[in-house]
């Protein structure tokens, strides 16, 4: 703030009373009045005024505040920070409501609303300010009906509160039962690929016990293979060698026969067709031939074979 304004300020200063009345304002120099505490009575009336800024309400050294004849539309919420204010002046603005922070102007004594769009219950609660009384009834019941709404607002706002918590405790149980769904979900995964690489392994182990199973039965059969070729050729070379010895042995038998026979053949002959055959050693031979002759002869095959010789020759 500039020293001029304040100055200024401090020229229109009369006692306690500070007069800004019809000076065209269209904002409230904030920060020179804030530099002029004893200046406890603030006249505002009959300006261009639109609005209050938060700022105002943070001159609290205020008792009396005079905002009649300007145009405004709202009162701040912080308002009630104002709370040294015993004196209030609205009269001929355009105010439709007030907020709910007027009721914190715990120390108001006099207020006047005429002239206002109030909202109906509002311009019920406010009533008529014609004197010293009724402006008085009217800061009393403006307050009053204040509480009550704001009461409610705090009941709304409790009821909107106790909302807000009970929704963001069924989020957070609906958070909680996803997290516990998704965690099931996920140990259930975990549990199945934990039962799948179980099923692998013992497929795997399955599988290599198969194939040394496998393997085993192979080598035993091999094995038996090679047992029973092993007692077959066995077998079959005891035999072979047994044939091999009786084959020779009947072999030189049969040679000796053949020797025997033919020798036997040989010294018939000549004791049948030589002169051999009377000598001594020959006649018991030419005796046994003779009667062996005659035996045979006697046999029916050999009957036979002479009666079929016969019929060939004839």
């Amino acid at each position: 703030m500039s020293k001029g304004k304040v100055e200024n300020l401090k020229d229109k200063l009369d006692g306690n009373e500070l007069d800004l009345s019809l000076s065209n304002l269209t904002e409230v120099p904030v920060k020179e009045l804030a530099a002029l505490p004893k200046a406890t009575v603030l006249d505002l009336s009959c300006n261009n005024l639109t609005i209050l800024t938060p700022e105002f309400c943070s001159l609290t050294h205020l008792i009396k505040i005079d905002l009649s004849k300007n145009q405004l539309v709202c009162v701040p919420e912080e308002i009630g920070q104002l709370h040294n204010l015993q004196h209030l002046d609205l009269y001929n603005n355009k105010l439709k409501i007030l907020p709910v922070g007027f009721s914190q102007l715990r120390s108001l004594k006099w207020l006047d609303l005429k002239d206002n769009p109030l909202e109906p219950t509002l311009a019920k609660a406010a009533g008529d300010c014609l004197d010293e009384k009724q402006c008085k009834q009217c800061a009393s019941r403006v307050l009053q009906h204040m509480k009550v709404l704001q009461e409610e607002a705090d009941m709304e706002r409790e009821l909107r509160l106790l909302k807000e918590r009970e929704q963001e405790k069924k989020k957070e149980i609906k958070q909680r039962e996803k997290d516990a769904r998704e965690r099931e979900a996920q140990k259930k995964k975990k549990a199945e690929e934990k039962e799948r690489k179980r099923q692998e392994y013992q497929a795997q182990m399955a599988a290599l016990a198969a194939q040394e199973q496998q393997k085993k039965k192979k080598e035993e059969k091999k094995k038996k293979a090679a047992q029973s070729q092993a007692k077959k050729t066995k077998s079959e070379s005891v035999p072979k060698a047994n044939r091999s010895f009786c084959s020779l042995f009947f072999t030189l038998l049969l040679k000796v026969l053949l020797l025997v026979i033919v020798g036997m053949s040989s010294i018939l002959a000549a004791c049948q067709l030589t002169e051999l055959r009377k000598e001594a050693f020959c006649v018991p031979l030419n005796v046994h031939f003779e009667e062996t002759v005659r035996w045979a002869q006697g046999l029916e095959v050999v009957q036979q074979i002479i009666q079929k010789v016969s019929d060939l020759r004839a």
